[in-house]
């Protein structure tokens, strides 16, 4: 009951600040040593570093424009003669944040729809006899329909007959690079950006009214607003060599990023731009590595049969990737973070209090002088017992 009893009484107990000064020197220069860091800390990391006087918007509105340009001549036993130009090697025409540039093919000329031997490369076409090719069952990863007959029968060792487009393309992979000359196409990648809470916008192109300009400019380092890069730069920039990527394709990605300090005015908002290599690490090979895909132009002939020439296109793929932030002085900000760092010098003096009242020799002595008891009576004020 007492226990109770002094529970509750205590909840109407008031507690109030004593300041006491303790003649310690080792506590005071921990006290300093804490006060300095703490002021280090929001002075340097917080204010200078992190900005922590701005508001940020981090919502970056973004549109990306792309156009390549370059023609290169080819002369093949597949294709003849060819120039070839934008509408050829770029796909999509239209340029958008991701586009790819085919470097090289592996052409199947004259297709038909008709029965032919499937691909020897193809494990479940493999036979020996007609029972092995079931009617009617697809082959896997294969080109078409089985018919039920085993073709090429030869030391036991066949393929199955197949409903395809006729010849099925050849399985082999490029030995020689088609389109050398891509090394000197250039790409036009036009960024415009907007931080909609700022109503702040900017493009990476120069504001110039010299025609001329974007004919004649390349992208460098200190070159940050022509945005005419070539692709054997862009390759290169990201740590590959041109001509052994372009032979079985990649992914390059190019980065733009915007950090704007709007404090510093539009001059200051420059893009920073970083080119990396997607598809495998720089000096890896591996099977899955490179960038490849079909597709086929069709024809009709002068009876009206359709017949096609089948391209397996080899190339670069280019993701343009676009992020950023922007800052810009605010009192919200700058308050908040202004109190954290009043409440962090609060942290250090309780510390230094624990340090005093519990871990040197005299903290009983300290411990006293710290907290004090104060009984009020009817008659008067009357001290209490130190504890």
């Amino acid at each position: 009951q007492g226990g109770w009893k002094g529970l509750c009484l205590s909840l109407f107990d008031y507690k109030t600040e004593k300041y006491v000064i303790a003649k310690n020197k080792k506590v005071g220069l921990l006290y300093r040593l804490l006060q300095l860091s703490i002021l280090l800390y929001l002075v340097v990391w917080v204010f200078i570093v992190k900005k922590g006087y701005q508001d940020t918007d981090t919502s970056l509105q973004s549109a990306v424009i792309t156009k390549v340009k370059g023609v290169a001549f080819t002369n093949t036993s597949d294709l003849g003669e060819r120039l070839w130009d934008v509408a050829d090697y770029v796909i999509p025409p239209q340029g958008e944040g991701a586009f790819f540039v085919v470097t090289n093919l592996i052409v199947t000329p004259n297709q038909r729809q008709d029965t032919c031997a499937e691909s020897e490369d193809i494990p479940n076409a493999k036979c020996s006899k007609d029972s092995d090719c079931h009617p009617g069952e697809a082959v896997v990863a294969g080109n078409g329909v089985k018919t039920g007959r085993c073709l090429r029968v030869g030391n036991g060792k066949g393929t199955c007959e197949v409903f395809a487009w006729c010849p099925v393309e050849t399985k082999s992979k490029p030995e020689k690079l088609l389109l050398g000359e891509a090394e000197e196409f250039t790409i036009y990648i036009k960024n415009s950006i907007r931080f909609p809470k700022f109503n702040f916008s900017k493009t990476n192109v120069l504001d110039t009214k010299n025609s001329s300009f974007l004919k004649t400019c390349r992208f460098d380092p200190n070159n940050l607003y022509c945005p005419i890069f070539r692709l054997g730069s862009v390759v290169r920039w990201a740590g590959s060599s041109f001509q052994e990527m372009a032979l079985e394709g990649g992914v390059i990605g190019i980065h733009i990023e915007w950090d704007c300090d709007l404090d510093k005015g539009s001059s200051e908002c420059n893009p920073h731009y970083s080119f990396n290599r997607l598809d495998s690490k720089f000096g890896e090979k591996s099977i899955s590595s490179g960038y490849n895909f079909r597709f086929a132009k069709y024809y009709r002939d002068t009876a009206g049969a359709e017949f096609r020439t089948l391209m397996k296109a080899y190339g670069i793929r280019f993701d343009v990737m676009v992020n950023g932030k922007a800052g810009k002085f605010s009192i919200i900000p700058t308050v908040i973070n202004v109190g954290s760092g009043v409440a962090l010098m609060g942290a250090g003096a309780f510390f230094c209090d624990l340090v005093l009242i519990y871990f040197i020799k005299k903290s009983h002595f300290y411990r006293g002088k710290k907290y004090e008891e104060v009984r009020v009576w009817r008659q008067g004020v009357t001290m209490g017992s130190l504890h």
